[in-house]
């Protein structure tokens, strides 16, 4: 369903003015401890720029597009590949893809609250994918794929809340059902290092000229005023 940009800025000056068709990779499995959490982060950001930003915790289909996306965006320094919103300890990319877990796909935005806002973000999160497609994001299937925003604050679940409220209330999707789970975070876990900047990195994966490019050039063209200056 196409999202019309008009409606969603609007909407945004209202609110506080699968990866199953992937290929699979021969990759063992790995417990994702917080040593190795810690390697890559660290190995995308160093440690004296963290205290710079804060986090802001999304999933909506699969996370080599999401991290694409939100990495082309204005005020975000980092994004991490990880999953989030299941029960499960140290979940794996062949466990979470293959729907084996409670978890999604999910990103860990990294951005300065003096240039975005977590609103902004939260409408870049609406703007990038369609929340009305219930566990599913194009030809990724499953509750892995669905669209979650998660908070780890009251003042972030009313925003994303009150967000959600006014697409209803402007009727954006058509009077289709916006599926989005709000969730409170409770854990990210970091996805396997190869899965990091997997779109920068693979340009010529069928996946990623058939699915994952496409949908970052939609955003980017109903979103230009979001980018930074080099992903125009």
């Amino acid at each position: 369903m196409k999202i019309l940009k008009s409606s969603i800025i609007f909407l945004f000056a209202m609110v506080w003015t699968s990866c199953q068709s992937k290929p699979k990779e021969k990759v063992t499995p790995s417990e994702v401890t917080a040593e190795k959490k810690e390697a890559i982060v660290t190995s995308k950001l160093s440690q004296e720029d963290l205290s710079q930003y804060e986090t802001a915790y999304f999933a909506s289909g699969c996370f080599w597009c999401v991290e694409a996306i939100f990495e082309s965006v204005k005020g975000v320094k980092e994004v991490v590949s990880g999953y989030a919103g299941g029960t499960e300890q140290n979940p794996t990319y062949e466990q979470v893809g293959g729907g084996l877990t409670s978890h999604a796909e999910a990103v860990e935005v990294y951005y300065n609250p003096k240039e975005i806002s977590f609103t902004a973000l939260v409408q870049v999160f609406f703007g990038s994918h369609d929340p009305t497609t219930l566990n599913r994001q194009g030809p990724d299937r499953g509750t892995q794929y669905r669209s979650v925003a998660f908070y780890k604050t009251e003042e972030e679940k009313k925003i994303i809340e009150a967000y959600i409220g006014a697409l209803k209330d402007q009727d954006v999707y058509d009077g289709a059902v916006i599926t989005t789970q709000v969730v409170e975070l409770d854990k990210f876990w970091i996805a396997e290092e190869y899965h990091q900047d997997y779109e920068k990195k693979h340009p010529n994966n069928s996946y990623i000229r058939n699915v994952s490019i496409p949908r970052l050039n939609r955003f980017k063209e109903n979103f230009g005023d979001f980018l930074k200056e080099d992903q125009h």
